[in-house]
């Protein structure tokens, strides 16, 4: 490893050894649920993130969710919501995690909600109560996304003075109003040299969860190279995708959701069926993939590995590969397996060897892979910041 990439490696690691990172799930769980094609029968793996998508699983009707994270801080953000959906109505609920703010989070965390989260959770929470008690400055825009967002909100607001254009844009009724407003009077001003320069940055990278090793896949497959694989990443969603269901960009430009656009959770009907039981069937683990399943013995049947195995290909192959290992000896018959990647592909996993029925085999023989819907799930994708989507199964 040369001195830049030492160096490059040890902030993104400072950044999500220290930090709240994601305070939203920045994964498309509406693709998630076609590709996984989820059953009563189901277990499922994923990595915690903020907790939406592994509430939204339980919703679709699998039979209880796994959210595994290395980050505490991760966990702390799910067991939050879960102690919230027990503990209060659904109009607190909302208030909290639908608007970002509640007048009276300290009272509430305090006597209702503390009580109700695991020791690591409450050492969080107790540092971090203030992420919920300021109305401009909501919880969306707390953590290093958050503060990512506040950022792009300032040169919004106070430098391009794109605002109205921006509200304008969101309340678009078709696809044709939205791409004209992008094109005339939101790219021009946005896509600045400054900008540009700003986004270049891999320290700015790293407070969305992007590791040097993910540019650097971008940057090899991607012509044009980091800034304008985001411009394209912007254009899809703004010009080729309807923009009134696309909670995940609206949150991060306006610092909450609305009843009509925000992640299934947060739905009222969604929040009862949580409430009446489904939410326990959704348990948090703060270990890596391949820690917690080789202390656990349970059997998957569904894994979503988000886009991790882009860092460990790059860092610590040797792990990679002997998380595939146990993959293959935790996964149930017919196992379905999703992930994502920064890069336009996963080269990295045809060098994976597995340790398998006494000799050595490649990963790859062991995966039927499903390209066609993958690619066209991933044209569908309203967060669009991910170079590629697979779906594959489990061969053993």
């Amino acid at each position: 490893m040369s001195l830049t990439e030492w160096i490059n490696s040890t902030v993104f690691k400072q950044v999500h050894g220290h930090n709240l990172v994601y305070n939203t799930c920045w994964e498309d769980p509406r693709l998630d649920r076609v590709a996984l094609e989820l059953t009563p029968d189901d277990t499922v793996l994923v990595i915690t993130s903020a907790g939406c998508n592994s509430l939204d699983y339980i919703l679709a009707g699998c039979k209880h969710v796994y959210a595994v994270d290395m980050n505490y801080r991760q966990n702390a953000v799910l067991d939050l919501k879960k102690a919230a959906i027990k503990k209060l109505d659904y109009e607190d609920f909302f208030q909290l995690f639908g608007k970002g703010f509640h007048p009276d989070f300290k009272k509430l965390y305090r006597e209702t909600l503390r009580g109700e989260l695991p020791e690591m959770s409450q050492k969080f929470w107790d540092k971090k109560k203030y992420y919920f008690d300021n109305a401009r400055r909501t919880y969306y825009f707390h953590g290093t996304s958050g503060l990512f967002a506040r950022m792009i909100n300032f040169y919004l607001n106070r430098i391009a003075k794109v605002r109205p254009a921006i509200d304008a844009l969101f309340h678009a009724a078709t696809v044709e109003e939205q791409r004209a407003i992008y094109e005339k009077e939101l790219s021009p001003k946005f896509w600045t040299r400054m900008m540009k320069f700003f986004l270049n940055r891999d320290t700015t990278l790293s407070m969305l969860g992007v590791p040097k090793s993910q540019r650097d896949q971008v940057e090899s497959q991607y012509e044009g190279q980091i800034v304008k694989f985001m411009q394209d990443c912007l254009g899809a969603v703004f010009c080729d995708l309807p923009i009134q269901d696309n909670y995940f960009w609206q949150v991060y430009i306006n610092g909450c959701y609305t009843p009509e656009c925000c992640p299934e959770y947060l739905k009222a009907e969604n929040f009862s069926r949580l409430k009446e039981g489904l939410v326990d069937e959704v348990t948090t683990y703060t270990d890596s993939v391949e820690g917690f399943l080789r202390k656990y013995d349970v059997s998957i049947s569904r894994f979503v590995l988000l886009d991790h195995m882009d860092w460990l290909a790059s860092h610590l192959f040797p792990a990679l590969v002997s998380e595939w290992e146990i993959i293959m000896q935790r996964a149930a018959p017919k196992t379905r397996i999703i992930w994502r990647s920064g890069g336009m592909r996963t080269e990295f996993l045809e060098r994976v060897e597995l340790d398998w029925n006494g000799k050595k085999e490649k990963l790859t023989d062991h995966l039927k892979l499903y390209p066609e819907l993958a690619a066209e799930l991933h044209q569908k994708d309203r967060v669009h910041t991910y170079g590629s989507f697979y779906i594959a199964d489990l061969l053993k």
